[in-house]
């Protein structure tokens, strides 16, 4: 493991937006995915600078860099059984230069002391399957325990759509 590096987390702020845009499009890099285009970088900044934001953006800055290293993404759900609001962690990356350095741990202990602060219940994330690393810093570091008796599903656009067109052919339901 190499030296750790003096970490500053800070709120995105407006100046920033486009370094992290840099860096949701390293994550896209690093995860094999398509990163989001000019539009789809507009509508992030939007959603967390914006009248109404819909997530809460972080960024870690290591030596008092100008640039940061890594962000995360956070939104708050609900759980109706606890009655208490959970702090979802969205993403969390940090540039492959900076890993192993304690900033992805700055970043995760931020989200946990966070969702403390805030009340929550809980924390949650998911992880990749093959992103094995990871998953044993949650495990075994953290403490975190993976979720077995719960399935991730997932509907894209596309798909609400094509639900949407098949529902609209049918005879109406009321809703009762």
């Amino acid at each position: 493991m190499s030296a750790a590096l003096k970490v500053d987390l800070r709120p995105l702020a407006r100046e920033d937006a486009g370094a992290f845009c840099r860096l949701v499009i390293a994550l896209a890099e690093f995860e094999q995915l398509p990163p989001p285009d000019e539009a789809a970088q507009a509508r992030l900044v939007e959603d967390a600078l914006g009248a109404k934001p819909r997530i809460e953006v972080w960024l870690a800055f290591a030596n008092e860099d100008a640039d940061p290293c890594g962000y995360m993404i956070l939104v708050e759900t609900y759980s109706s059984f606890l009655a208490l609001p959970t702090l979802y962690l969205e993403d969390l990356f940090v540039l492959p230069e900076r890993r192993k350095m304690g900033v992805g741990g700055t970043l995760l202990s931020k989200v946990v002391g966070l969702a403390h602060e805030r009340g929550c219940g809980r924390v949650e994330w998911t992880a990749l399957d093959w992103n094995v690393n990871a998953q044993q810093v949650y495990e075994q570091r953290m403490g975190a325990k993976r979720m077995s008796e719960w399935f991730l599903y997932r509907m894209t656009r596309e798909d609400m759509q094509n639900l949407l067109k098949r529902e609209a052919k049918q005879p109406s339901r009321s809703a009762r």
